[in-house]
């Protein structure tokens, strides 16, 4: 069963936030796994 696609995208707070976490050298793995989660469910600055 193939899960449910979500037509919701990361706020633009959300994905700097995540992007720093990302960043960090200090940030855990699982943080990194959600920041990452995250920045991929943002919209590209190319898109509208």
């Amino acid at each position: 069963m193939m899960a449910k696609s979500s037509s919701r995208t990361t706020s633009k707070s959300v994905a700097h936030k995540a992007s720093a976490a990302l960043r960090d050298g200090r940030s855990s793995a699982r943080t990194r796994s959600i920041a990452a989660s995250a920045l991929a469910q943002a919209k590209s600055k190319g898109s509208k």
